[in-house]
């Protein structure tokens, strides 16, 4: 078996995630299609490629005339409606050669009604009023019981099949803090001795601290409904860097995953653009440079202005023309190349600048010896002069997006326009 030698103890600290929804990449909605657009994303900067459920879908209670990929019908089996296994491993082999490493959903807390195990190993779920037991407001799945000690060991081996059959690099785990933290600290040291492997869990360390043990990244929910509230709401700037704060205090044993749209959020509360009006440009430019990881959903190069259908065929609306894919090329390959970006690293020190529009300005630079960059984001709904009021800013810097220089031990003011923002980097 070929393996990525890229380790993820290394990777991590440097990688972006590009979320792919295979169901609506393409109008095939295939493996084969979407990899004709992976050089592409390639060139944007991307590392790690996220795939939804790969799984078949269960029929039985479906929703809509698809299904919902999060509700598996066999853990070990490729969903016919995206190709085959050996299209799957194809896709993984053309990403390891393009230098992606490739992360797929791992949905551990729930299957579909038409799951195998429920005709095999009934005994493998929770029940309620005689029946399986649904997952919390979601009538098209049924819970795992997690007191299964074989059930356990079935779910790790199957996570281990993809590894060696596939050769991927790692997970991404659905509703992880709805598992039991006890099933993951037991399946990663498990399924790690085919290879190491990255394991980013979607819950948020503020709400689950015990979780952040076991995986190297987490969300950020609670800043991502903050920050919408905060625009929406016209809520005061101190609260998100309070909450900031908060997330800092974790540490660097485990990153966040910083993103303005996602599967979830785009079909069910809004693109991003709903969300975040005017600083939807200035979020993504804070998702890119603030400590940890960031998470890009398909489509967000184009932009996508639509809320693409969960359960039926949708597919985006490409066309030639990317217009934000240069904004993200310039972003993700910062990220990856400056070491004052490293995500996850002690050696970075971060700086919330004073500005003379604190109540407007959102600005920080990150430091890691002599490697500086310096964000600063327009977060009001107006223009602003201002200036940074702050020692931790001097000398010059390169702006990354004109590659105009400034040396701001002679000016450190600015003019901004509503949605403006500016990265420079030392």
């Amino acid at each position: 078996m070929k393996t990525n030698m890229n380790l993820p103890q290394e990777w991590k600290h440097i990688t972006n995630i590009y979320e792919v929804n295979i169901r609506q990449y393409t109008k095939e909605g295939t493996f084969r299609a979407f990899e004709k657009e992976m050089p592409r994303l390639k060139n944007m900067g991307v590392k790690t490629l996220w795939l939804m459920p790969i799984t078949p879908i269960a029929q039985e209670n479906k929703k809509g005339s698809l299904g919902s990929p999060y509700a598996a019908s066999d853990y070990t089996s490729i969903n016919p409606e995206f190709g085959t296994m050996d299209d799957f491993k194809h896709l993984v082999n053309e990403a390891h050669r393009l230098g992606f490493n490739i992360i797929i959903d791992w949905v551990a807390n729930h299957t579909g009604w038409g799951h195998t195990w429920t005709k095999t190993n009934p005994e493998f779920y929770l029940k309620e009023n005689g029946t399986f037991k649904t997952a919390s407001g979601m009538d098209d799945i049924i819970e795992l019981d997690y007191q299964n000690q074989e059930m356990r060991e079935a779910m790790i081996d199957a996570m281990k099949f993809w590894i060696e059959e596939t050769d991927i690099d790692g997970f991404r785990c659905d509703l992880a803090s709805w598992v039991t933290v006890g099933f993951w600290e037991q399946a990663r040291p498990e399924v790690e001795k085919i290879k190491p492997l990255f394991w980013i869990g979607e819950f948020d360390e503020l709400e689950s601290p015990e979780y952040g043990k076991v995986f190297d990244a987490s969300y950020s929910w609670k800043w991502m409904h903050k920050s919408a509230e905060f625009y929406k709401n016209n809520q005061p700037i101190h609260e998100l860097v309070d909450l900031l704060r908060k997330y800092s205090q974790i540490g660097d044993s485990t990153m966040r995953a910083w993103f303005t749209t996602n599967h979830d959020e785009n079909s069910w509360n809004g693109t991003e653009y709903e969300k975040y009006g005017d600083i939807t440009k200035p979020m993504a430019v804070f998702s890119a440079t603030w400590n940890g990881i960031p998470l890009l959903y398909s489509g967000q190069e184009l932009p996508n202005l639509k809320r693409l259908e969960f359960f039926e065929k949708d597919p985006i609306e490409w066309t030639n023309n990317c217009q934000m894919a240069d904004f993200y090329t310039t972003l993700l390959n910062l990220k990856s190349s400056n070491p004052a970006l490293r995500g996850g690293d002690s050696n970075v020190v971060t700086y919330l600048l004073n500005t003379s529009a604190n109540d407007k300005i959102f600005a920080y630079i990150r430091k890691n010896k002599w490697n500086e960059v310096l964000v600063v984001l327009n977060f009001s709904k107006e223009n602003v002069d201002f200036t940074i009021e702050d020692e931790n800013v001097s000398g010059v810097f390169k702006n990354v997006f004109d590659g105009t220089k400034r040396d701001f031990n002679t000016g450190k003011n600015f003019s901004f326009k509503v949605s403006d923002y500016a990265v420079f980097e030392k």
